[in-house]
């Protein structure tokens, strides 16, 4: 389209709304007209609102949130086939934040109808990955807030794994009983496909594993530094749910290569009350 047939649309569009924009002079960019269309809607004037947008359009302003304005009038309208062609529209762009959708006032309202619900669901796999990858999820019964035992009944102290960013990352913050403390963050990462866990206490210590599940449950293995006297060592984790709901946690630390192990922690975990 060239210049001169891009003014003389813009020029008709404009006579166009004349009528309900008389009292006021018109917006200079896409943007003002944009904010002219959400007035107008905030005061029930929807053909006003519709004539802003296409001046919008007309003036290349943001396509996507010139489809959401749309949408909300279409919603306000109670036209929701509309409505939703606008919003699957812009799905189909690759528009993958739907948070923007499921947390607007207007298009909230929108929640139950068929199409609706398949398009959240379409965008929020999108969206958020590792909140429908099984993988993410093999580590889950790990997750919660517990207290620990040693393998002798007494108490070794406190554990909390929290899944976070939208199932993307297990974190884990333990203290115990003397009060030293420790977090790791662990993930899967998806170009090897192994679960990754990244530990460091307050005394120093800092561990490095990756593995993924097996018979015995999660078995992760790589090293253990310890940043006091700078030494790294080979070692290997194992988590394991028990019949009773409960989790084991065996650490070992190999100081020969890794011809023989022996035990760095066991701990049997209990969810709290």
């Amino acid at each position: 389209m060239s210049f001169l047939e891009k003014l003389y649309k813009v020029i008709i569009l404009m006579l166009l709304s004349a009528s309900s924009m008389a009292d006021s002079p018109p917006p200079p960019d896409g943007s003002g007209w944009y904010q002219s269309a959400q007035a107008a809607r905030e005061t029930n004037d929807y053909p006003a609102a519709h004539e802003a947008l296409k001046m919008a359009e007309q003036l290349e302003f943001s396509p996507v949130r010139i489809s959401f304005e749309r949408a909300r009038l279409h919603t306000l309208a109670a036209d929701r086939d509309l409505a939703l062609a606008e919003l699957e529209a812009i799905a189909a762009t690759g528009f993958t934040r739907v948070g923007l959708i499921v947390n607007d006032p207007i298009l909230g309202t929108l929640a139950g109808n068929e199409r609706y619900e398949a398009l959240v669901a379409t965008m929020s796999r999108s969206a958020y990955p590792c909140e429908h990858d099984e993988a993410f999820a093999e580590f889950d019964f790990w997750v919660g807030d517990w207290v620990v035992h040693g393998p002798g009944g007494g108490l070794a102290g406190t554990n909390s794994i929290t899944k976070e960013e939208r199932g993307c990352v297990l974190l884990e913050h333990w203290e115990n009983t003397a009060g030293g403390t420790g977090q790791s963050i662990n993930y899967v990462d998806k170009m090897t496909g192994e679960w990754v866990q990244v530990w460091n206490a307050e005394g120093g210590s800092q561990i490095n594993i990756r593995g993924g599940m097996t018979d015995d449950g999660m078995l992760l293995a790589g090293t253990l530094h310890t940043i006091g006297n700078d030494t790294t060592i080979p070692f290997r984790a194992l988590w394991t749910l028990l019949p009773d709901g409960r989790v084991r946690q065996f650490f070992e630390q190999s100081t020969d290569g890794g011809e023989t192990w022996t035990t760095w922690f066991e701990g049997f975990y209990t969810r709290k009350e």
